[in-house]
């Protein structure tokens, strides 16, 4: 059986799940269920100054597609709306209760030193094993000049971490807000600020739809709609990139990495931890299907990992990161056909009308013994890949690779690089 401890900048946990700081991790009675359903830590709720916050109702929207609920979810709401105290209490019992799960406590409190010194003395007491600085939430706070107003200006990031290494010895992570143009440059902040490591992403500013009766983007309060954070399974890609752009990053010096965005199967924490994760955080899978979701990810994890010959996860993490190069670096010599499996096809004819009509006409139709038949023009097809989405089928349609002895050859080497043509 693999082993999936982890030790991430010196939190132990029994398995790499985390909860994210969010509703799930709001108070004691969710977090002691989220523990005896076997989550390997949480990330408990946004903590700011006393007074504490005022939400509104309704809180949540959702973009379903194509019968698939919850392919996306966004929120408005702000960080915990519970008295300091009465969150710390319960974070200083859980953490007694359960000292084998990690705790980690997320913070947000106005971007001057002493209000960063003051909620940290207090949190210290409670016995947790990090804290999180959300500069990532970008809706209500970031109005306030706090989460993503501070995570989109890496100066301020590198000064807010500095001063957070300053008045604690509590290992810091730095969660990172998507909604910027680069995200090197803040996670550069946060390593060249004295950061242990760095979480994310945090959710995407969005508008998931709008109300066509009411004329509101959800959700509706009173007859008006405001800007959210994005998260779930349809911000994943965007997630994946994230980290294994830190993850390659020399600047970042392999600063360790919390992964976030998305995580709702095994294979989605398995490809975080190849990209280069220590850890991933996860959200709008336990509130869509609850806690007990993390049997299925530690169960599934484990068996792949034996079936691959991992011990830990250390074993494989960041392999992939080395296989993550810029355009310019692939095989230009690299060539692919689509093959379709005439047993498997079901004659619905969508590889056909989407190369057709969109790529490379490079699947034809035609009737053989009264019966549709699709088949492949290697000399038109270019392996793009697109038939192969849209099959329905799963194996009917593969890509195959063509032999040749052609060496690897990126566009830098490449003759028809116009940067490699010489000039008169």
């Amino acid at each position: 059986m693999a082993d999936l401890s982890s030790n991430f900048v010196g939190i132990k946990s029994p398995n790499p799940f985390w909860l994210a700081s969010a509703p799930p991790t709001d108070k004691e009675y969710n977090v002691v269920r989220a523990f005896e359903a076997g989550w390997g830590g949480v990330v408990w709720k946004t903590l700011g100054e006393d007074p504490p916050v005022v939400n509104v109702s309704s809180r949540y929207g959702a973009m379903h597609y194509n019968g698939t609920k919850i392919a996306g979810f966004n929120n408005i709401e702000l960080i915990t709306d519970r008295p300091l105290d009465v969150n710390l209490t319960e974070i200083s019992r859980v953490k007694k209760n359960w000292p084998d799960r990690a705790m980690i406590v997320s913070l947000m409190v106005p971007c001057e030193e002493e209000s960063w010194e003051k909620i940290l003395r207090r949190v210290e007491t409670t016995g947790c094993d990090g804290i999180e600085l959300n500069f990532g939430c970008p809706h209500g706070m970031s109005e306030r000049g706090m989460g993503s107003a501070v995570g989109q200006v890496p100066e301020y990031i590198q000064m807010v971490t500095e001063w957070c290494k300053k008045h604690t010895k509590i290992p810091t992570l730095v969660k990172l807000t998507p909604n910027i143009t680069n995200i090197l440059m803040p996670a550069r902040a946060a390593v060249n600020g004295g950061a242990d490591g760095v979480s994310l992403i945090n959710t995407i500013n969005s508008i998931t739809s709008v109300n066509l009766d009411v004329m509101a983007p959800e959700p509706v309060v009173n007859g008006k709609g405001a800007h959210g954070g994005y998260c779930g399974p349809a911000v994943k890609p965007i997630a994946l990139n994230m980290v294994g752009e830190i993850a390659r990053d020399p600047d970042c010096k392999n600063i360790p990495i919390s992964g976030i965005g998305g995580v709702e199967t095994w294979r989605d924490a398995a490809e975080f931890i190849a990209l280069g994760a220590g850890t991933v955080q996860v959200c709008t899978a336990a509130m869509h299907y609850g806690f007990k979701i993390v049997e299925d990810m530690v169960d599934g994890l484990n068996n792949w990992m034996d079936e691959k010959g991992y011990k830990s996860i250390e074993d494989f993490r960041g392999q992939a990161s080395k296989n993550f190069v810029n355009w310019g670096q692939l095989d230009m010599n690299y060539d692919i056909k689509a093959l379709i499996n005439q047993d498997l096809c079901i004659k619905c004819g969508l590889c056909h009308i989407a190369c057709e009509d969109t790529s490379h006409q490079a699947i034809t139709a035609e009737r053989v013994d009264g019966d549709r038949k699709y088949t492949v023009v290697d000399e038109e097809c270019v392996g793009c890949n697109l038939c192969m989405h849209v099959c329905p089928v799963e194996d009917c349609i593969t890509m195959e690779e063509v032999a040749h002895d052609k060496p690897y050859m990126t566009w830098l080497e490449d003759p028809r690089n116009p940067a490699n043509k010489k000039t008169a």
